[in-house]
């Protein structure tokens, strides 16, 4: 079984890929790929849960990782795991531990705020 904890430095080290992708580009990436800009509808179900009632993350959005990474580089009130699928709590505990392991990358992202 696996820990939430695991599951969240599974997820923060498959984000590691894109720790060195500029803010501008990954904006760039998921306004251009975002196909969460259409799946929701006013029957969701909550924050990263479209209409189909599945998490963007389970139906394949081709643009998941580039927009978690940005929401992690820059959390905010419209943050909180919108397109992942998280909670907000997930969100936070997902935060520490992708932060932590930017720290120790040697890259300087801000704090949870």
């Amino acid at each position: 079984m696996v820990t939430p904890g695991e599951k969240y430095e599974a997820i923060a080290a498959d984000l590691d890929r894109l720790a060195h992708v500029p803010n501008e580009v990954l904006q760039d990436i998921v306004l251009d790929g975002a196909e969460c800009l259409w799946a929701y509808a006013e029957d969701s179900e909550g924050p990263g849960v479209p209409a189909s009632g599945r998490p963007l993350s389970e139906i394949g959005c081709p643009v998941w990782r580039a927009c978690l990474e940005l929401e992690l580089r820059t959390p905010g009130p419209y943050s909180g795991g919108v397109c992942s699928g998280l909670s907000d709590e997930d969100f936070v505990a997902l935060h520490q531990v992708w932060f932590a392991r930017r720290v120790r990358m040697g890259g300087e992202r801000g704090p949870l705020t």
